[in-house]
């Protein structure tokens, strides 16, 4: 974890109260003004994922399981300062927050706590997009009321739904955005690497059925829809493209078949503590696995696992914890997972995806690089793990 000296802490704070005033005079874009996204003219586009934040009122708030030298001073703003120094080092192409973002049991104001748990995002300029764990709206306004409130910040691409969605769709924040491909490239107007966000919810509401909540029948007929829809147009003209365009899906409570992995049979990574998923399979994995697009999968809710694994084709990944106001443990860095998807130079398409953790140390240590998917000449998947 890193060590923070209270006069950075306090420069910190001082900077963040004068970003947090602008930022509600600031004029908030329409969704004409937002950007579209596409690769860099490196060939690469890079996702910052940042899970479970927990946020709550900033300086005042304490952070949980950090080793006895750092507790004094140790609050929000340490998750502030990580965050800062992360994008700064990275530079991604989109930030993601996966859910509990806040922690609403201790929020005295949720409008506020949101604002200042994206403010480093918003203040980078970066385009970024948020879904909702299960501890978000626990305080004063609802899922859908957070959701709403999030579309209208600076720089996001967050949608509270997918509008062809909107009138049957289960949750608040299911929506897909679409990467194309470099400038100037003959697949510039293609999507060519898809995301999918969904709101995997928070408590079961099923009567007999306890424990977290998981994602419906409605959201999954909007995947499916999404995702053929998607490769209709990438086989189309003009530019005609053969097979399908890889997709990556991020939400917050992890599948159940996230149980089939430990530190041994992980790729990379560790298990901590158990898998905290719906006590019901709602079958989104097979509705994954049958689909086919999807590669990866990335959640947070469990803080203390990090692995990522591959089961029938599809990788199962979890961000790690990033909140210095969640349960963690002392001495194991908080962390922040990258992922960075190439392109073949020739062709245009997206030939391998990437990913690797940034831990809060001195250094921003780098751990537990590994290539999560390749494509072959035919489209079809070649393991090099």
């Amino acid at each position: 974890m890193a060590d923070k000296t209270r006069g950075t802490t306090l420069f910190v704070f001082f900077r963040f109260s004068a970003f947090l005033f602008a930022l509600f005079l600031a004029p908030v874009p329409t969704s004409s003004h937002r950007p579209k996204l596409r690769f860099g003219l490196n060939g690469e586009f890079k996702i910052l994922q940042v899970a479970d934040m927990h946020f709550a009122n900033g300086a005042t708030t304490r952070c949980l399981d950090v080793l006895p030298p750092q507790k004094a001073h140790c609050s929000d703003l340490n998750t502030t300062v990580f965050m800062s120094r992360v994008i700064a080092a990275e530079k991604p192409d989109l930030i993601v927050f996966t859910g509990d973002n806040i922690f609403g049991f201790d929020v005295k104001d949720p409008v506020k706590s949101m604002n200042a748990a994206f403010a480093p995002a918003i203040a980078s300029k970066i385009p970024w997009v948020a879904i909702l764990g299960n501890h978000d709206q626990e305080s004063t306004l609802t899922r859908q009321e957070l959701m709403k409130h999030i579309v209208k910040l600076p720089n996001t691409l967050s949608q509270v739904n997918a509008p062809e969605a909107a009138h049957y769709i289960d949750g608040f924040g299911n929506y897909n955005l679409q990467i194309r491909g470099a400038a100037e490239s003959s697949l510039q107007n293609k999507s060519v690497l898809n995301l999918y966000f969904l709101d995997s919810g928070d408590y079961s509401s099923v009567p007999y059925m306890e424990g977290y909540d998981w994602v419906k029948t409605s959201q999954q007929f909007w995947f499916e829809r999404t995702s053929k829809r998607l490769q209709r147009v990438y086989n189309a003209e003009p530019n005609p493209q053969q097979g399908t365009a890889p997709g990556l899906a991020y939400f917050h409570i992890p599948l159940p078949e996230f149980w089939s992995f430990d530190s041994k049979n992980a790729t990379k990574g560790v298990r901590q503590e158990g898998t905290y998923s719906a006590s019901t399979n709602s079958g989104f994995f097979t509705t994954l696995v049958t689909r086919g697009d999807v590669k990866s999968v990335f959640v947070g809710h469990d803080h203390v696992n990090d692995f990522c694994g591959k089961l029938k084709g599809l990788n199962l990944c979890y961000g790690g914890g990033f909140g210095y106001h969640a349960y963690g443990k002392a001495g194991w860095e908080r962390r922040a997972r990258v992922v960075v998807a190439e392109l073949n130079k020739k062709k245009g398409d997206v030939k391998a995806i990437r990913t690797w953790k940034r831990l809060d140390d001195q250094h921003l240590s780098v751990i537990d690089a590994q290539v999560l998917w390749t494509s072959s000449v035919n489209g079809s998947v070649a393991s090099r793990l």
